[in-house]
């Protein structure tokens, strides 16, 4: 999709990123990817195939949360590969030096497959798609730390804490490009409200992108889907339950029955839906719905699919969130 955060590259940039990466000399190369912020591309090398992949450009606005995120996807991808069963691409190479281009970039693996919203499959065969990305979910919800938040703008020692200040940083860069945040302001009010219930939310690893798209399928030796997880750049330390905000995406949380038992049925923690839980939930919902927002203002313009998107998104993530919030009653 076109994108303003989007840094697009000449053969000859691409020539020289190869050479210094010493991969050899490319052969052919073209865009990839319904990505939004980053620029993807599919580059020829010899016969073989690598994802080149580019942060925008070092003088382009973007997000609080968005600055160098590039850095800590290398990072996330690496716990993911160090700590569970789920395949990811290997990376061959990266440069955050801006020697080259005014910006960050990697090189990986480009897996064979398509990605699960558009893979064709074979029902008799497949696991469910669904239970497939809530038992993902598990598996990087085993992965712990004391601090929350995302790494790149610092970390800190609750739940409350950190969302607050990811809200906070939201409505900052709304401000920055000439926009307030009525519904951001919103939120913090909530978060205040349920200061201790978010409190008590433990920290794990939370992917927070967890969309088919996202997700690259194929066809194993033995006729079964494969799955394998790209994309890893927006996780922070946080809350598992904002995980469940695009599973089943659209229902209330007590709604979310598959990708529930799914996820329970390998979980080390496994959940309940508690009225703490569904205010835990609706903060992290109201939280995406924030995101929407506001990125629309650095990326897209107003006639762009992008921007109806996130208008139609975030308009009814808040009127849900914001309604469940409004009545929580706690004991």
């Amino acid at each position: 999709m076109k994108s303003k955060t989007k840094y697009l590259l000449n053969e000859n940039q691409i020539s020289e990123i190869f050479q210094k990466s010493k991969l050899g000399k490319i052969d052919g190369f073209y865009a990839m990817g319904a990505g939004e912020f980053n620029s993807v591309y599919c580059v020829n090398v010899g016969g073989s195939e690598y994802v080149l992949k580019i942060a925008p450009h070092i003088n382009k606005k973007t997000l609080t949360y968005e600055k160098d995120m590039m850095r800590n996807e290398i990072i996330w991808y690496g716990r993911i590969g160090e700590s569970t069963s789920i395949k990811i691409p290997k990376i061959f190479y990266y440069d955050f030096s801006k020697s080259i281009i005014n910006a960050d970039y990697f090189i990986m693996e480009k897996l064979n497959g398509e990605q699960m919203d558009k893979f064709s499959f074979d029902c008799s065969q497949k696991e469910n798609p669904t239970s497939k990305l809530a038992k993902m979910a598990a598996e990087i919800h085993k992965i712990k730390n004391d601090k929350f938040g995302y790494e790149q703008n610092g970390l800190f020692d609750d739940w409350y804490q950190a969302i607050k200040t990811m809200t906070q940083n939201l409505i900052y860069d709304a401000k920055a490009v000439g926009h307030r945040s009525k519904r951001g302001n919103k939120l913090l009010g909530y978060i205040e409200r349920y200061k201790e219930i978010l409190k008590k939310a433990d920290c794990s690893m939370v992917n927070f992108d967890l969309w088919s798209p996202n997700v690259i399928c194929n066809t194993d030796e033995l006729g079964f889907a494969s799955y394998a997880w790209i994309d890893p750049e927006r996780t922070f330390w946080g809350d598992k339950i904002a995980d469940f905000v695009a599973l089943e995406f659209g229902k209330p949380i007590e709604g979310k029955l598959q990708s529930i038992e799914a996820y329970n049925g390998v979980a080390d923690e496994p959940i309940a839906i508690t009225t703490e839980i569904k205010i835990r939930y609706y903060v992290a919902s109201a939280y995406l719905a924030l995101i929407q927002e506001v990125e629309k203002y650095y990326r897209y313009s107003i006639f762009n699919y992008g921007w109806i998107r996130n208008v139609f998104s975030a308009n009814y993530l808040f009127s849900k969130a914001f309604k469940f919030l409004d009545n929580a009653k706690i004991n």
